[in-house]
């Protein structure tokens, strides 16, 4: 850094002896199949020593932030990179190896741009074919990115046939710009922090949980900004979620790890649903039995897990399922050629619930069922990023239904109702026309040894209103793919491992991704809808069970 430092002072005072060196000052336009595209055109100032590279909305003070500007020393062969992160704030960096970067294969190639003669070079940038043709006649080096820096003035950049950055005006200049000048000293970042930062800030990033424990452990649960139940087997945080635009993408992220744990477990992020009179939360706070009761006719009192006329069971945001031990147990099975991880990271979109979330305070819960007191540690956030993403744009949701019992430590049994029947069958109510519905439903196999639903392929079948929606058959069979989150998985005569055998639609540290079901338009009023799986019988002190989740996405 010491020596990064002397050479930007050392910048400084040749660019103040270059007073009387050409000057130019080069507009390069964006084109995409030879059609002119809306991004802004790119200004470079160019001179035998020195250039830059901004825009015209950045020399003006009207550029959006953060936006970030380059100046490069010719001589010193020193590439560097500033952003504007806000009025006040600003990150710099110098890039030392750019002009030893690329390898050029100069061809005899020539044509005239602007009325000067080009040169035509070629490199391959991380698999892309790039093209490049560059003047020497103006006795500057410049270019509207980092390639072609050490040949002279790029005029035409070409990559992969199709995307190109082309010189449309030249103009000779007197001086450059008072803001064409190195970054301040007092900016400098190593180059690893200073695209941290930058690359963070382009995005809005809201935290939940950093590292909290959720276990089995009766006597330690204690609650503070983080709420804590069922025994401190669910955490939830009430958490204030900014206004963005209706094009945003959210994502959730989890990473966790065992804290001694050695079981893969059912794991649910979740969103306390407010839109009536009674939410999910009443039930953690006042006993789970205040919630309305489901009855299907086997005599279980499933608690909170349907829709009512004055309740909304929580929204599944991610179905997720820790593997056997990772991290804590990783030293306890050594294997040849086998690292094993020290987290799994679960990442998924949930822009879908966007308009649930955005400007609003909302309280959002992560589950783990589980009975060690060293159970398992968990980070969350929520990333929300601004765009051009019309996936959720303008969409709204309903809560329908949600099996897992999250609270299974605090009065929620297991969702074995589809052992009769009748399964899951509810009326609920909507009160308006609704346009382009869609059901996204979440569902996991489980319990049982060799003949349970975990391990036995079953179909689930989704009715709307007595009529037939959506049948298919869930079912993994990539578990074998994550056997290096599995230190400690049971492994067996044959040369498998547990986490290795194909599940009903889960496998020991993955994401169960919802789908979506077209239901097409719905009237204003009720509407039943009927869950049916062919559930697997009771065998001894083993039952089979099904979670499944559903909400109306329209």
């Amino acid at each position: 850094m010491k020596n990064i430092v002397l050479l930007f002072f050392l910048a400084q005072g040749i660019l103040s002896l270059a007073l009387g060196q050409d000057k130019y000052r080069i507009t390069y336009q964006s084109f995409y199949n030879g059609q002119i595209s809306k991004q802004e055109p790119i200004v470079v100032y160019a001179s035998p020593d020195y250039s830059a590279i901004t825009k015209e909305s950045i020399l003006s003070g009207e550029q959006k932030f953060p936006h970030e500007y380059y100046f490069i020393d010719q001589q010193a062969k020193l590439f560097y990179k500033e952003t504007a992160l806000s009025k006040d704030k600003k990150i710099a960096a110098v890039d030392s190896n750019v002009f030893g970067k690329y390898v050029y294969n100069q061809t005899r190639e020539t044509k005239l741009i602007l009325g000067h003669s080009a040169r035509k070079a070629s490199l391959s940038v991380n698999s892309n074919a790039i093209e490049i043709w560059y003047t020497n006649e103006l006795n500057v080096y410049g270019a509207p990115n980092e390639t072609g820096l050490p040949l002279g003035l790029v005029l035409e950049y070409m990559r992969n046939g199709s995307s190109s950055l082309v010189a449309t005006k030249i103009e000779k200049v007197d001086t450059f710009p008072s803001s064409v000048q190195p970054p301040e000293a007092r900016y400098l970042l190593d180059e690893l922090t200073y695209r941290d930062i930058l690359w963070k800030s382009r995005f809005i990033q809201v935290p939940i949980f950093k590292d909290e424990l959720i276990s089995f452990n009766p006597e330690q649960v204690k609650s503070d900004s983080i709420l804590r139940f069922a025994e401190g087997t669910v955490i939830v945080k009430k958490v204030k979620i900014p206004e963005v635009a209706g094009n945003s993408q959210v994502f959730i992220e989890l990473i966790e790890k065992s804290n001694g744990d050695a079981y893969d477990r059912t794991g649910s992020v979740f969103l306390i649903a407010d839109d009536q009179e009674l939410t999910f939360l009443d039930g953690m706070k006042n006993g789970m039995t205040t919630l309305p009761r489901y009855d299907n006719g086997d005599g279980n009192n499933y608690l909170g897990m349907i829709r009512t006329d004055k309740f909304s069971p929580v929204y599944e945001l991610m179905r997720f399922f820790t593997p056997f031990g990772v991290s804590h147990f990783n030293d306890r099975l050594t294997l040849k050629g086998k690292t094993w991880q020290d987290s799994v990271i679960y990442r998924q979109e949930i822009s879908e619930f966007l308009k649930v979330l955005t400007g609003k305070e909302v309280y959002i819960g992560t589950y783990i069922g589980n009975y060690d007191k060293g159970g398992h540690k968990v980070s969350l956030e929520l990333t929300i990023h601004s765009g051009n993403s019309s996936y959720a744009k303008g969409k709204s949701s309903i809560a329908l239904f949600n099996t897992t019992n999250v609270m299974e430590m605090g009065g929620q049994t297991y969702a074995t109702l589809f052992g009769l029947e009748k399964g899951l069958q509810f009326t609920f109510d909507i009160p308006k026309d609704i346009e382009n519905v869609q059901l996204r439903y979440i569902t996991t196999g489980h319990g049982g040894w060799g003949n349970g639903d975990e391990f036995v392929p079953k179909v689930n079948s989704i009715y709307l209103n007595g009529r037939l929606s959506f049948q298919f058959t869930p079912w993994r069979l990539d578990c074998g793919g994550y056997r290096l989150y599995n230190p400690v998985s049971g492994n067996f005569e044959n040369g498998l491992s547990s986490s290795d055998l194909s599940r009903s639609n889960w496998c020991p540290g993955t994401v169960t991704n919802p789908i979506f079901i077209n239901l097409g338009n719905l009237k204003a009023g009720k509407h039943t809808i009927r869950i049916h799986i062919p559930q697997g019988p009771r065998e001894g002190d083993s039952m089979s069970f099904w979670n499944v989740s559903g909400a109306l996405i329209y």
